[in-house]
């Protein structure tokens, strides 16, 4: 009966946790980064904002974890790139860059925060970009250092170029007209083409 009881209380602490991120999000979706205030996000979970500082601490607290939730680099470790590939990490990088060119179009919410790393000088925010960066910097010298060697380097430049186009090209989708270089953004087809350049300028990358 205790163990039910102590497991009742987990999923009621989890339920709580993920309404007040809903709320996060709902919020930055209707009202953007002024309508996440403490009163406003416990408001629209339904719950005492007490509860923000129980579980998380503070409404910054809970923000940056939100934030942490959304990003798709955050959410990459070094155990998904597997044992060092012969290849060279050249097939896990295609799928990378393919998988985050799919979610951060998907993800308006991800878009917003994106954004908001360029435009507000936020703590928080600071720390996502750092966090991504260690994330890239374990990737890069798990599975592409290896492979390149000397011209790790020019590697990475380029991953740079691709990883920043693939923002661009996804919010540009989603704000504005769909069509960039003759290209609809938005139709399954432009897409395609878009993943067909990533994979050619990677296997390019390799020769």
């Amino acid at each position: 009966m205790e163990k039910k009881r102590i497991a009742g209380t987990v999923r009621n602490k989890e339920r709580t946790k993920q309404k007040l991120l809903d709320a996060v999000g709902e919020l930055l979706h209707t009202k953007g980064f002024a309508g996440l205030k403490v009163n406003d996000i416990a408001r629209t979970a339904g719950l005492d904002k007490k509860l923000i500082y129980t579980y998380f601490g503070g409404c910054d607290e809970l923000i940056d974890e939100y934030v942490r939730t959304q990003d798709f680099w955050s959410n990459v470790t070094e155990e998904d790139a597997g044992p060092i590939p012969a290849d060279g990490g050249k097939t896990f990088t295609k799928a990378m860059l393919s998988s985050q060119f799919d979610q951060v179009y998907q993800n308006k919410e991800l878009q917003r925060i994106l954004l908001w790393g360029l435009l507000e000088d936020r703590p928080s925010l600071k720390k996502l970009a750092q966090d991504r960066e260690d994330v890239g910097t374990v990737l890069f010298k798990h599975l592409t250092d290896p492979h390149f060697g000397d011209q790790a380097e020019r590697f990475r430049a380029v991953t740079a170029l691709l990883i920043s186009g693939i923002y661009y090209l996804d919010i540009y989708a989603t704000t504005n007209d769909a069509t960039f270089c003759g290209l609809d953004l938005k139709s399954d087809s432009g897409r395609a083409r878009i993943k067909e350049a990533l994979s050619f300028l990677i296997d390019k990358t390799y020769e």
